[in-house]
């Protein structure tokens, strides 16, 4: 079956360093464009993971790490469902000023393909939400996202799947799978993007120590 190109349908898409990246999500932040697009894109993202998530986490309390939070989308859905504990992570300074003042406990400017500043067993969930894409973050922070989770924790992500092969996630998760670090519960393609016929992987996996 052949895959489907959707290295055209956005223009950030086409770009390919972090270097490119930045200065493209510090362009997209002024006026609030970025929200403003996300609206007019009908990006489901946010909505449909944390649908998916709080079905396998019931308990409000629980400490999460956003992943790549941009302007905060994950964290005004995780709040319509009471969950309060969160704290959020992005490369873009520019889109961490746009997040809704008090909606995280903790905001941070994060490379996510580095090592994370963060001790081990620290969260009991990670989420990551439309990070996995193009010239973003690449298979390798599963592995600290799996680092920084405890034990039964949960990682709930979305992989564009314009480069769910060409970044290697689909030998990634394979490998945690066989290395027993974490038991799939939810992996599915959802809209993602629905107004460009964008879609993505949305996996939920339980964290193994």
């Amino acid at each position: 079956m052949a895959v489907k190109d959707v290295s055209n349908k956005v223009p950030i898409y086409k770009l390919k360093t972090t270097e490119e990246v930045m200065k493209y999500y510090d362009e997209w932040g002024t006026n609030n464009k970025y929200d403003q697009d996300m609206i007019d894109w009908d990006y489901t993202g946010p909505k449909e993971t944390v649908e998916i998530f709080k079905n396998h986490a019931k308990n409000k309390e629980i400490k999460i790490y956003d992943a790549g939070c941009g302007t905060g989308l994950v964290g005004v859905e995780l709040k319509k469902y009471g969950y309060n504990n969160f704290d959020g992570a992005d490369l873009s300074q520019k889109l961490l000023d746009l997040v809704p003042h008090g909606l995280y406990k903790n905001l941070s400017k994060t490379d996510l393909n580095k090592p994370l500043n963060i001790k081990d067993n620290e969260y009991d969930a990670v989420l990551c939400v439309g990070t996995f894409t193009f010239g973003h973050v690449k298979p390798p922070a599963l592995d600290e996202f799996i680092r920084i989770s405890k034990n039964k924790g949960l990682l709930c992500f979305t992989i564009n799947e314009g480069i769910y092969e060409e970044y290697g996630f689909d030998k990634k998760i394979k490998e945690l799978t066989e290395k027993n670090l974490w038991k799939k519960k939810e992996f599915f393609k959802s809209n993602y993007i629905a107004s460009k016929n964008v879609n993505a992987w949305l996996g939920l996996y339980e964290v193994t120590k």
